[in-house]
C-alpha cells in the first residue's frame, strides 16, 4: 500500500475512534437529539415509507435528499428512529472520510504527512464540530462528501498530462476518467447547499491548475467541462423533483422571518459570517487560515508541482451560503459557520505543509496549541451546543400536549405542520405515534384541502403559535377565522396548542 494511503488511513482510523468517544460523551449528556433539526432529519427519512401517502415525493424539496436516503431504511426501525443511532454512525464515518480525503490531498500535493495531521487535528479539536459529528445533523456528511470531492478533483487535475504542441496539437494529452470525482461531486451537491459553491469553485480551480501546468485555456476548459456535467445533472434532477413535488423549481422562501439587520446589506452580512467563525474557533484561527491561503496561492504561482494544493481553497466557498442567507434577512445561526471551521482547518493544515521542512513541525504544534486554547474540546458551552438547546424549554412544555393526546387519541389523523413541528413529531414517537398518524405538508392535495376546511379530514390540530411568527396553521387561523370553527382548544404548552373537533369531545363526554 502506498505511503500516502497508509498515512491517510491511520489518520481516518484515529478520527473515527475519537468520534465514537465523543458521540458516547454527548449521548450521556442527553444532547444527541437536542437540536430540533437533528430530529427533523430523522422524520423526513422516516416519512418516505411511514406516511399517509408514502412514496418518493416524501423525500421533499427543501432539504437535499442524500442524508435522508441513507437513513431511509434504518429509521423504519423504531429504536434507530427514536435514538438516531444509525444517523450518528453516518456522521462519525463521514468525519473519518473527510480527514482521510484532506490528508490524502495534502500529502499528494505537498509531500507532507504532517499537514494532514494538522488539518485533521484542528477539525476534531473543535467542540462544535465534535458535537455535530455526534448527532444526526447533515454537516458531517457535508464535510465527508465535499472533502472527498475536492481531493478527487485535485487528483484528477494533477494526473492529467498536458497535450504536446499546444492547443492545436492532435494529441490532447491523457485525461483520466472523471467517474470517481464525478460521483463524489454528486454526493456533495445532494447533501447540503454549501456544497454547490464548493464544487463549482473546485472545478474552476482545477481549470486554473491545468492552465498553470501548461494547458491552453481552451483545452483546459474542455477537460473540466466533462467533470462539471456530473454535479450539474444531479442538481437538475433535484430541481425537477422539486417542481414535481411542491410545484416550484427551487424553494427559497417561506421558512423564516426576515429579521436580520443585514437584510439587503452585503458588508454587514459578511461581518456576521466572519464574527461567527471567530466565535467558533477563537480569533486567531481565521487569520492563520488567511496566512495559509497566501502560502497556497504563492505555491500555485511559484511551483507547477505544488499548484494542485490551490484546489483546497474551494472549501472556503461554504461562506457563500450563510452570507447569502443573512443578506436575505435570515436570522443569525452560529451553526451555519461550522463548514467554515472545516474549511479553515483544511486550509491551515495545507499552509503548514507548504512551510519549509525545518519549521513545519514547530508551526504545526503552535497552530494546534492555539486552536485547543481558543476553543476547548468537549466544551459543554460551545456555541453550537448552546444554540442546539434553544428548544429545550419548549420540548418540556409540549409534554402536556403529548400526554393529553396519548390519553385521548382515537386513532384519527392529527393535522400538524412538519415544516415547523417535524422535530415534535419525532418527540411523539416515544409516546407511540408514527408519522402516518399525522397530516402534514408532504401529503400534498389532502393537506391543501384541509387548509381550506380541516373538519372533514382531521379530528385533531396541533399549532405552533410563536416560533418564526407561528406556523402555517396559525397563520391560516389569522387569515380565516372560520378555520378553527368546530374545534375546541384542549391542551397547550411549549408554544404549541392542541385543538379537537367538537363532535369528538361530545362523544367522549357522552361515553363518560
Amino acid at each position: 500500500m502506498p505511503s500516502t494511503a497508509r498515512a491517510a488511513n491511520v489518520i481516518a482510523a484515529v478520527v473515527a475512534l475519537v468520534g465514537v468517544v465523543a458521540a458516547l460523551h454527548y449521548n450521556r449528556l442527553g444532547l444527541t437529539l437536542a437540536h430540533y433539526d437533528a430530529r427533523a432529519h430523522l422524520v423526513v427519512a422516516r416519512r418516505v415509507l411511514d406516511s399517509l401517502t408514502p412514496g418518493w415525493q416524501q423525500v421533499g424539496a427543501v432539504w437535499l435528499p442524500l442524508p435522508h436516503l441513507l437513513n431511509l431504511l434504518p429509521v423504519q426501525v423504531d429504536g434507530l428512529y427514536r435514538s438516531g443511532a444509525f444517523a450518528v454512525a453516518i456522521s462519525i464515518a463521514s468525519m473519518g472520510l473527510a480527514t482521510w480525503a484532506i490528508a490524502s490531498l495534502i500529502q499528494r500535493a505537498t509531500g507532507s504527512v504532517l499537514g494532514g495531521v494538522v488539518a485533521a487535528t484542528l477539525l476534531m479539536l473543535n467542540p462544535d464540530v465534535l458535537y455535530l459529528q455526534s448527532t444526526p445533523m447533515s454537516e458531517p456528511l457535508l464535510f465527508g462528501t465535499t472533502f472527498l470531492a475536492v481531493a478527487l478533483i485535485e487528483r484528477w487535475a494533477s494526473s492529467i498530462v498536458p497535450p504536446e504542441g499546444g492547443s492545436r496539437a492532435k494529441n490532447r494529452g491523457t485525461r483520466p476518467a472523471t467517474t470517481a470525482a464525478g460521483w463524489a461531486c454528486i454526493a456533495a451537491v445532494l447533501t447540503r447547499y454549501e456544497a454547490w459553491p464548493i464544487v463549482a469553485c473546485a472545478i474552476a480551480l482545477a481549470f486554473a491548475v491545468l492552465v498553470r501546468r501548461g494547458w491552453a485555456a481552451a483545452d483546459a476548459f474542455r477537460a473540466v467541462r466533462g467533470l462539471a456535467l456530473w454535479p450539474l445533472w444531479a442538481i437538475a434532477a433535484f430541481l425537477v423533483n422539486s417542481k414535481v413535488s411542491v410545484g416550484a423549481w427551487f424553494v427559497s422562501s417561506g421558512f423564516f422571518v426576515a429579521e436580520n439587520p443585514a437584510l439587503g446589506r452585503p458588508w454587514l452580512a459578511w461581518t456576521q459570517v466572519w464574527k461567527g467563525l471567530g466565535e467558533l474557533t477563537g480569533a486567531a484561527i481565521p487569520w492563520l487560515a488567511c496566512l495559509a491561503l497566501a502560502l497556497i496561492v504563492g505555491a500555485f504561482v511559484g511551483s507547477r508541482s505544488r499548484s494542485g494544493a490551490v484546489v483546497v481553497l474551494a472549501l472556503a466557498a461554504s461562506a457563500g451560503l450563510p452570507w447569502y442567507a443573512y443578506y436575505k434577512g435570515h436570522p443569525l445561526r452560529i451553526r451555519y459557520d461550522v463548514p467554515l471551521v472545516a474549511a479553515a482547518s483544511a486550509i491551515a493544515g495545507t499552509g503548514v505543509a507548504l512551510l519549509p521542512r525545518r519549521v513545519r513541525a514547530a508551526a504545526g504544534i503552535i497552530v494546534i496549541g492555539i486552536a485547543a486554547w481558543s476553543a476547548e474540546p468537549l466544551d459543554a458551552r460551545a456555541p453550537v451546543i448552546v444554540e442546539s438547546q434553544r428548544d429545550a424549554q419548549n420540548t418540556a412544555g409540549r409534554r402536556a400536549v403529548t400526554n393529553y393526546l396519548a390519553a385521548h387519541w382515537d386513532g384519527q389523523p392529527i393535522m400538524m405542520s412538519m415544516g415547523s413541528l417535524g422535530h415534535y413529531m419525532q418527540d411523539m414517537s416515544h409516546a407511540g405515534f408514527n408519522i402516518r398518524d399525522f397530516l402534514h405538508e408532504g401529503n400534498g392535495e389532502i393537506w391543501q384541502h384541509a387548509l381550506g376546511n380541516p373538519r372533514p379530514f382531521v379530528e385533531w390540530i396541533v399549532v405552533e403559535e410563536k416560533a418564526e411568527g407561528g406556523d402555517t396553521l396559525y397563520s391560516q387561523g389569522k387569515i380565516d377565522p372560520r378555520f378553527f370553527s368546530g374545534y375546541q382548544r384542549v391542551a397547550e404548552g411549549g408554544n404549541v396548542a392542541l385543538y379537537r373537533r367538537v363532535e369528538g369531545l361530545r362523544r367522549m363526554t357522552g361515553a363518560r
